[in-house]
């Protein structure tokens, strides 16, 4: 559902914040006034195509905004997830901004994504019905879709069976054709990664051995320089000198720690002198206890060095480091489990394939038996919608083409489109076709009252889809449109008193100047307001106790 719409220099709209409620909210005023345009906005937000010409005149840019409901549907929500949008509060709120240089930013819920994801994401939220409206309704690939969600959980339970059976089978194909075509190049790839995972895994690596290795390397290889250094330091601290380091140290800590007690300013020398003794002192022992573990062994380094050629001959090959080697095992492991898995025979995948094709049809079968009968029920629950309509002389139709026993779709094996004959003595043609005029506004109403309920659609727009009726139509249309607005937030735009009267919220939308500058306003209206509007919708520019007595009357009537 649109709870929110802000709107900032869009044509003749400055700056616009409306809020809308559920059920049916009707958009009445003179012509020109700037109702198509709030529509505009709202279609800017379900994906429409931008351009720089809907921007105010002398604006660089233009803003629209909205805030919607989601639509209770599993599917839609997981879609929100792969694209990476947050929806934890349960609502969308959409950005759309048009730059004079052409620049288009789209965002939903703080996240930038482009037109074509929009149209996406703004399908389920706003289905926008207009008089020369392209919509779902006049769609023929759309119609298979919506017959399957008429006729219910039991049909799509078992088309989701089929969907994934189907997957099956594609894939089977796919892995036969690709032997097939060419077996000796799937041999080689099979043997090449035997190979691979061979040598790597006969090497048994280790995540963090090469560090270890490169660090013992390296202490062997320097074994007489560390001995020597080590030899060194004990020496010079400890040894057999006549002055050792530590004993000239030892007498120093005695003398300071002797003249500190004359004056203590030489505490932090003597304690300077003490630390140094005693730290040195542990640096002779450690120098002592590291020679007495020193030893050099020729094999062992030998051993060491073997074995960091072989991981820098397997890194030359796989990858620029040890962890780049066994990333690439891991991944040469799955690839073969996945080749071996397909590779026990064609002579197995094709038995698979047969029996899945065998599946495939049973289930298609079945998916049409089902839909032929759901076609039956549609057509007769058309057929009562178009007489309320006063269209009781037409027929409409649920034109069936199935492919042969053998050809498969994602959705089975039927193709289906909405024929109709709106008079006597004419063809019967598909819905596209066909219908005009004030016809196409009754057959979209007739079958959109149908359709409302299983679209999960949040929104939807009716914009001027009353023209070019009047009368007893204009009230059978008005009912219709309220029928609808009993499960789905209604937004409409007419010029019919009946079906403004049946609104549950009326806007008036105005213009006038401002600064020399033509400026769209909306009102929301109250009881008194709408029976003043409602009689101007009767009478025209002249209003009288006449006229406002109708509107009220028909006013209260329609609630």
């Amino acid at each position: 559902m649109l709870q929110e719409l802000t709107i900032d220099d869009l044509a003749i709209i400055p700056h616009l914040s409306l809020e809308f409620d559920d059920h049916m909210t009707v958009l009445t005023g003179e012509t020109g006034a700037g109702k198509s345009i709030i529509i505009d906005a709202v279609s800017l937000l379900a994906g429409r195509r931008g351009s720089q010409e809907l921007i105010r005149k002398g604006s660089d840019k233009l803003v629209v905004q909205g805030q919607f409901t989601l639509p209770n549907r599993p599917a839609y929500l997981h879609e929100l997830d792969d694209l990476g949008i947050d929806h934890e509060d349960g609502t969308l709120i959409i950005s759309r901004t048009i730059h004079r240089n052409g620049r288009n930013t789209i965002r939903v819920n703080g996240t930038l994504i482009n037109t074509s994801v929009l149209k996406k994401i703004g399908s389920a939220l706003v289905d926008i019905q207009g008089q020369n409206d392209s919509q779902r309704l006049l769609q023929p690939d759309q119609h298979l879709e919506m017959l399957d969600q008429f006729a219910g959980k039991e049909l799509l339970e078992i088309r989701s069976h089929y969907r994934e059976l189907y997957e099956r089978y594609l894939q089977i194909k796919s892995t036969l054709a690709k032997k097939q075509a060419n077996e000796q190049q799937w041999a080689q790839r099979l043997d090449m990664l035997h190979y691979q995972e061979k040598e790597i895994g006969e090497a048994h690596l280790k995540a963090d051995e090469e560090e270890q290795l490169t660090a013992e390397r390296d202490r062997l290889e320097h074994f007489q320089q560390i001995n020597e250094t080590l030899q060194d330091v004990i020496a010079v601290l400890n040894g057999d000198e006549a002055t050792p380091v530590l004993d000239q140290l030892a007498g120093l800590m005695d003398a300071t720690s002797q003249i500190s007690q004359f004056d203590g300013e030489y505490d932090d020398l003597a304690k300077s002198i003490t630390d140094s003794y005693y730290n040195l002192q542990d640096a002779a022992n450690q120098a002592g206890r590291e020679l007495d573990n020193l030893a050099y062994d020729d094999d062992r380094l030998q051993q060491i060095n073997g074995r960091l050629t072989l991981i820098g001959d397997l890194e030359h090959k796989y990858g620029d480091s040890l962890k780049d080697v066994l990333d690439y095992y891991e991944k040469i492991q799955q690839e073969l489990a996945k080749m071996e898995g397909t590779a026990d025979s064609n002579d197995e995948l094709e038995k698979e394939l047969q029996d899945i094709t065998k599946q495939l049809g049973n289930l298609a079968g079945k998916l049409h038996s089902m839909r032929v009968k759901a076609a039956g029920q549609l057509e007769r629950r058309v057929h009562q919608q178009l007489s309320d309509l006063y269209m009781s002389k037409a027929i409409f139709q649920v034109k069936f083409k199935t492919a042969d026993q053998l050809t498969f779709t994602p959705t089975g094996q039927d193709n289906v489109e909405f024929y109709i004959q709106t008079n006597p003595g004419e063809r019967l043609g598909p819905l596209v076709r066909i219908v005009s005029g004030g016809e196409l506004s009754r057959v979209m109403l007739a079958l959109k009252t149908i359709f409302a309920k299983v679209e999960g659609v949040t929104s939807i727009i009716f914009d001027e889809v009353d023209t070019g009726v009047s009368g007893r139509v204009a009230q059978a249309i008005a009912d219709k449109i309220k029928l609808i607005a009993a499960n789905s937030q209604v937004l409409c735009i007419t010029h019919l008193p009946q079906v403004a009267a049946v609104a549950q919220h009326h806007f008036l939308i105005s213009k006038h100047l401002q600064k020399q500058r033509t400026v769209t306003e909306v009102q929301a209206l109250n009881k008194a307001q709408r029976v003043d509007e409602l009689a101007r919708m009767l009478a025209g520019e002249k209003i009288t106790k006449l006229t406002r007595e109708h509107a009220k009357e028909l006013l209260e009537m329609a609630h």
